[in-house]
């Protein structure tokens, strides 16, 4: 696990996020028990046992964090909100630079948009946090075996690009100030 999301966060830093979410609503679903995380989700990983280990640690890191950080129920983790306000600095900076970033986000803006109608007020956060939650919220779907209309899928592209793009740009710590 832990090797799988630092290898995510070297080559895609939007993948890593979402990953992060994903292990974050599972350490949810067993309401934080380390002891039925360990038992039902690290004992299935086909490693040797010193691997299984760390796996457990990290497991046990992040619950640890989740609960210092107040968020078992909902949220997401300190330092994935700091990586999504990186991002968003990114995205920022490329309207003003980058054409070819402005019109992937242009492709995005109607769903962005559509989102925030749907959530009737609430907050969502940034537009990159509506991008990362677009893709999260397919993925789920899929793994709930939830029908995904085509709306979904449209919106889920135009996100996903959005964000190949900043993970790309976040990678390889473009200095768009010097442009």
């Amino acid at each position: 696990m832990k090797s799988v999301a630092e290898s995510k966060k070297s080559e895609n830093i939007a993948e890593y996020i979402i990953y992060m979410y994903q292990m974050e609503d599972l350490i949810r679903s067993y309401q934080g028990n380390k002891a039925e995380i360990d038992e039902y989700v690290v004992t299935k990983y086909p490693v040797e046992a010193e691997e299984r280990n760390d796996i457990s640690a990290w497991f046990s890191d992040l619950t640890d964090q989740m609960k210092k950080q107040g968020i078992l129920e909902k949220g997401h983790l300190n330092y994935l909100n700091e990586l999504v306000e990186k991002l968003a600095a990114i995205h920022w900076d490329l309207l003003k630079k980058d054409s070819g970033y402005f019109e992937t986000y242009n492709a995005a803006k109607p769903h962005i948009i559509n989102a925030v109608m749907e959530a009737d007020g609430q907050d969502l956060g940034n537009e990159i946090q509506i991008c990362l939650n677009g893709v999260y919220g397919l993925l789920l779907c899929r793994l709930l075996g939830k029908k995904v209309s085509d709306d979904q899928l449209a919106s889920a592209k135009a996100f996903g690009d959005v964000l190949s793009m900043l993970s790309y740009y976040y990678k390889v710590g473009d200095s768009l100030s010097e442009n």
